[in-house]
């Protein structure tokens, strides 16, 4: 399964650039650097202490610009950002919020982000919005990835309904020590 972990809202100071590098080390495949309030040079700053072997793991929420000073894993589509630069051409995430929405962008992008899968670890009353009846359709597309409470007890379920792998926020400790961010990382083993 595809494994991607998506920073918080805000930047952890001192420490993102390091916990970026321990998540893409731990052998996750993908780190989103979403920061909505961050401005060009914080997310550029990150970037810049992130080494450089691990910089086509990562994909940009927002500031597209920055993909071509750095040689990036791709550019993730959202509200704030709903299309790429004009003449992009590397890897196109987005994010859905319908299961007819996630199936018919799934041929366009190299995966999307579905949510909320199961209520949110890290957004209070963001609840899972789907019947098993629209998971069932899941598996139709070979690329949606489950966003939204996904937590290491449920991976198994995840699996199960199909999806091509899992992203997760709110169930890893940005913030955490090293000690704290290396041992959570190891429950979604």
């Amino acid at each position: 399964m595809i494994r991607i972990a998506i920073t918080p809202p805000d930047i952890i100071d001192r420490v993102e650039a390091r916990n970026i590098a321990t998540v893409l080390d731990a052998g996750w495949d993908r780190v989103h650097l979403r920061h909505p309030g961050a401005s060009v040079a914080d997310v550029r700053r990150i970037l810049d202490d992130v080494p450089l072997r691990l910089h086509n793991r990562i994909v940009l929420h927002g500031h597209f610009d920055l993909v071509n000073d750095y040689n990036l894993g791709g550019l993730h589509l959202n509200r704030r950002c709903p299309a790429p630069p004009a003449l992009y051409r590397g890897a196109l995430s987005m994010s859905c919020h319908s299961v007819d929405e996630a199936l018919s962008m799934a041929a366009k992008m190299t995966y999307v982000t579905l949510s909320p899968i199961f209520d949110s670890v890290s957004k209070a009353g963001y609840t899972a919005a789907f019947s098993p009846e629209e998971l069932g359709r899941v598996a139709q597309a070979d690329n949606l990835i489950a966003l939204g409470g996904v937590t290491p007890a449920r991976i198994k379920e995840v699996a199960g309904m199909g999806f091509a792998g899992y992203a997760v926020l709110g169930s890893i400790p940005w913030g955490a020590s090293q000690e704290e961010l290396i041992s959570r990382l190891k429950e979604f083993e």
